[in-house]
């Protein structure tokens, strides 16, 4: 891909912070979206739980990249918080779409990819699944096929738009991995439930690599599963972990406790999501770290 302006919307986060690092390297100016006054003209101010957005500052950018939204796992879901998850998806989602919908075509972005999560396939249990697959059923479900609905109007206008359905990003600054690894760097680490379920997960590295491939490679739109392509169960992951910790992961945390201790979001460890990346793959992508033990490493 040529030197281009592309904005990003959670630049701040994870996977926005890794992206942006990314792009930057390879010469592309980025701009950011942010939620506060505008400080140089890299930045563009907006508000998505309000669905509000300088359509202005877009104007001229090659592509944009949402990653946005309050954490999934950042804590226990109140009907409050499970409402700024959602709106801040939905209607920042909505609020992007509706930009490009009315920009001049001349300066309207060409390509859109939009966040979205495994959570869009529910409770699989052992059943592989892949992006022909429908919705689950519930609240990340639910959540997901409004978040991806909510992009209609880019795809109207002609926007190439892809979704990115991520997985859990095994990263060890942040996000679910990064509060897994001093537990079992402690010692304290530990299958949840029976560690039947299976967790798909990509690397942080292959993360970054497949949201560029979605970016740079002409016509990509629709869903891709962004997970490894041999995704492991809970007590699989407990293994690996300690073999390269070189830990003891003797403790494990009964299914019970944890719906206590995190109420409805224990659905979200508890459950098993068996996704594979399938329209990935055919579209030519390879993964770095295929594997749970090369994944674990790499984030080290």
């Amino acid at each position: 891909m040529e030197p281009s302006r592309i904005a990003v919307a959670g630049a701040s986060g994870l996977i926005g912070g890794a992206l942006v690092r990314s792009l930057t390297a390879d010469g592309h100016r980025v701009v950011r979206l942010v939620r506060r006054a505008p400080r140089s003209e890299d930045e563009v101010r907006w508000d998505p739980e309000r669905g509000s957005v300088d359509a202005a500052g877009l104007a001229g950018c090659d592509a944009v990249v949402n990653l946005a939204g309050a954490g999934v796992g950042d804590q226990r879901w109140t009907p409050a918080y499970k409402a700024r998850i959602r709106d801040g998806r939905v209607r920042g989602t909505a609020a992007l779409a509706e930009a490009f919908a009315a920009m001049e075509r001349d300066v309207r972005p060409r390509v859109f990819v939009n966040g979205s999560a495994i959570g869009y396939y529910g409770e699989t249990g052992d059943r592989a699944v892949d992006e022909s697959a429908p919705a689950g059923s519930g609240f990340l479900p639910e959540l997901c096929v409004e978040w991806e609905a909510a992009a209609a109007p880019a795809r109207e206008a002609g926007v190439r738009t892809a979704f990115a359905r991520t997985g859990l990003v095994v990263a060890r600054g942040g996000g679910a991995w990064g509060r897994l690894f001093p537990l079992f760097r402690a010692g304290l680490g530990g299958r949840l439930g029976d560690g039947r379920q299976y967790w798909s997960y990509i690397a942080l590295h292959d993360e970054v690599a497949a949201l560029r491939h979605l970016l740079d490679t002409d016509g990509l739109s629709g869903p891709f599963n962004l997970t490894a392509p041999h995704p492991a169960t809970n007590r699989e992951i407990t293994a690996a972990m300690a073999r390269v910790l070189r830990r003891p992961a003797v403790f494990a945390v009964p299914a019970p406790a944890l719906r206590t201790v995190l109420g409805e979001m224990a659905q979200d460890v508890l459950g098993s999501a068996r996704v594979l990346p399938k329209r990935l793959l055919e579209s030519g992508f390879r993964f770095a770290f295929p594997d749970i033990e090369g994944t674990i490493r790499a984030a080290l």
